[in-house]
């Protein structure tokens, strides 16, 4: 626990940008305990990511916890990407993931693409093809404005960070 501790702070003074992974057996409050340590050494450029845990389910790699989105939301000032590529580990189940992520008020996804994911080096089975990517964004684009949020079309790197 020390050398975790112990790189939180290296990354809080690093002061660059840092996504923040919940561990796989991480509380809610182990998650936002760990920002925390980044953030009490001067790094407010942290964004938290949930990526799933671990648990009994056996139909996908990891669960996501989709409900920690809302939580940390009423929380925490951070923002909050969900990742529904590594929190499910299948193609299949990232599209439905990725849609109930905006609908629970996510600040942004990350998602897996590849032009040949049955033949990629790593994580093929959890990548989209770029056709199932472009329905998923029209679908987003759809489903964000109903809850009041948009869709950003430029991405972060234009913008700069926090923009």
């Amino acid at each position: 626990m020390l050398k975790v501790i112990s790189l939180l702070k290296r990354a809080g003074r690093a002061r660059k940008p840092v996504i923040l992974k919940r561990g796989m057996s991480a509380t809610l409050e182990e998650f936002l305990m760990s920002a925390e340590y980044i953030l009490a050494e001067g790094n407010y450029q942290v964004v938290l990511c949930e990526r799933g845990v671990r648990t009994f389910s056996d139909f996908s790699r990891n669960t996501l916890d989709l409900a920690v989105v809302p939580a940390v939301k009423k929380l925490s000032h951070l923002p909050i990407l969900v990742d529904p590529s590594h929190g499910t580990g299948r193609r299949d189940k990232v599209t439905p993931m990725a849609r109930a992520a905006v609908a629970a008020g996510a600040d942004g996804l990350i998602i897996e693409v590849h032009n040949d994911p049955d033949h990629a080096l790593s994580d093929g089975a959890q990548s989209l093809f770029p056709a199932q990517f472009d329905r998923l964004m029209a679908e987003l684009r759809i489903i964000a404005p109903a809850i009041g949020r948009s869709i950003c079309l430029e991405p972060v790197a234009r913008r700069g960070w926090g923009a």
